[in-house]
């Protein structure tokens, strides 16, 4: 479950997070994750990223280094490269290898990792989770593995819920019945996307909302690009297309001067300027800084004071509950550029 990603650009992902940790996106997940610089002896954390070459990891990164330096804590970043199986293996010897307080994981499958983690909670290594969901429920921000210390994340059923009300919205406010939607998926058969796809069926149901086409980004503008051509040669009356941002920055690319209306999510700062200009009517926000930096004060918090944290969802106070719309774009601080 998880993305092929863009190559991030390392000085524009590091001005967006220096903006975004001053920005009212990274209070509310602010209660109970102080720690205490310096204290103690250096802390050693192994950080398994799903993609580091990635422009939403990225930022995710560079907060968690940043709160590491910090804090006397060492992170050893492991690039998993969105391999779910090279993730499982790279879990297992920082198991095997031993050394390590504690681990942070991003999980590109969102099972596959519970098994060493209850490992590495047995050897007393404490586990963090950030970003995607450990566990079955996609549905739910709460820990589903026991023992687990720290939980940062999103609710991906959330975000096909908003998705497809934004859609609905777009689509009413245009006069458009039916209105014909080119659906952009990212890895369709992944578990994020499914659970997505599914709330996003369920809040268009009863509408003038039809899918007449489907597609894949890969969560590049490259694939978006091209999956978007093909649905426009399929169905060359689209009104709207819908899917992550970087599917949809291909697919601005695609339309050129026609009309038709783009909805996001990922809250980039590509989605927030495309908002505020017009070119696209909506998208929902996702703080992948705000993830990597809760998730390192709280995992470092664990390690010293043996504190358990309760779930945070990373973007529960963020403006308009998340929705991003012409009207209140300005309000939002994209943590990463898209």
């Amino acid at each position: 479950m998880k993305r092929t990603w863009v190559a991030a650009s390392a000085v524009l992902a590091v001005a967006l997070l220096l903006a975004a940790c001053g920005s009212s996106s990274s209070s509310s997940t602010s209660t109970g994750s102080s720690t205490t610089a310096n204290a103690g002896k250096q802390l050693k954390i192994a950080y398994l990223s799903f993609a580091v070459a990635n422009s939403y990891d990225a930022p995710m990164l560079a907060a968690a280094q940043a709160v590491a330096d910090e804090n006397n804590a060492k992170l050893t970043v492991l690039d998993a490269n969105n391999d779910p199986n090279k993730q499982f293996s790279q879990l297992q010897n920082v198991i095997t290898q031993g050394g390590y307080d504690g681990v942070i994981l991003q999980p590109i499958n969102s099972t596959n990792l519970i098994t060493p983690a209850q490992d590495a909670i047995s050897k007393k290594i404490k586990v963090a989770n950030i970003d995607q969901i450990l566990g079955p429920k996609l549905d739910t921000v709460e820990k589903q593995v026991q023992g687990q210390s720290v939980n940062v994340t999103f609710v991906p059923t959330d975000i096909g819920t908003k998705l497809g009300k934004l859609v609905v919205q777009a689509c009413q406010q245009n006069n458009l019945n039916p209105c014909k939607v080119g659906y952009l998926y990212d890895i369709k058969a992944s578990a994020l996307d499914v659970a997505i796809r599914q709330a996003f069926d369920a809040a268009i149901k009863g509408s003038p909302v039809k899918i007449v086409a489907e597609g894949q980004s890969f969560f590049t503008p490259a694939k978006g690009l091209a999956a978007t051509q093909d649905m426009l040669q399929a169905e060359p009356g689209l009104n709207l297309i819908v899917g992550a941002d970087q599917g949809i920055e291909g697919a601005t690319q695609a339309i050129g001067k026609k009309k038709v209306l783009l909805v996001g999510y990922g809250g980039s700062a590509a989605a927030v300027q495309g908002v505020q200009s017009g070119a696209w009517y909506g998208d929902v926000a996702q703080n992948p800084a705000t993830e990597g930096r809760v998730g390192t004060q709280q995992i470092i918090g664990a390690i010293r004071k043996g504190t358990d944290y309760p779930a945070v969802n990373a973007v529960d106070q963020l403006p308009g509950g998340g929705v991003i719309t012409k009207e209140n774009a300005s309000q939002f601080h994209p943590e990463w550029p898209g």
